[in-house]
């Protein structure tokens, strides 16, 4: 399995403007009511991704209780990779409780515009749709500790509590976002 890390794009960057239909069809776009928005760029089958799937969960409810938005976006070519189809989107998502939207990116362009590279790619953004946190999850890997979501939780907290973004931020380390 070949590791991918994040790239890291500047602190302060604004979130582009998307929209993307979530599994049930409808259309999601960030919300102007929040405290900010978890952007988390992921697929089914990375090993890195299902090492973390659990922690995307209590993210989630982190984020819920915060205020803040979370959502994930799977935008590999899902023609080349089935595991990452919608209906195993769907399969994902129920097996791992997830109750965050779970948007496709059926064109890329959104994971284009974000600068994604990898799986996950997490991309926390303030009230402001300015970048606040990008980065991994924690220091955990596959085969190689148990995920936490501890980097994430800290820039969340920090977030909230109106600081400045930490200074030590880690980039993601994933598979390749599988590009057409």
């Amino acid at each position: 399995m070949a590791a991918t890390p994040s790239r890291m794009i500047p602190i302060g960057t604004v979130m582009p403007t998307f929209s993307l239909p979530n599994l049930d069809g409808a259309q999601w776009s960030p919300s102007k009511d929040s405290e900010g928005t978890l952007v988390v760029f992921m697929c089914n089958h990375c090993p890195y991704v299902i090492h973390v799937a659990d922690t995307l969960q209590n993210l989630y409810e982190v984020c819920l209780s915060n205020n803040i938005e979370m959502i994930g976006i799977n935008s590999n070519n899902f023609e080349a990779y089935p595991d990452d189809s919608p209906e195993n989107m769907i399969r994902t998502s129920d097996l791992y409780n997830w109750d965050f939207p779970y948007l496709l990116d059926r064109e890329q362009s959104v994971a284009s515009s974000f600068g994604a590279t990898c799986t996950p790619d997490t991309f926390l953004f303030d009230k402001d749709n300015k970048l606040f946190y990008r980065g991994q999850c924690d220091d955990s890997r596959p085969a190689k500790g148990v995920s936490t979501g501890l980097d994430l939780i800290s820039a969340i907290s920090t977030l909230i509590a109106n600081d400045p973004p930490p200074c030590n931020q880690k980039p993601s380390i994933g598979c390749n976002i599988k590009w057409k």
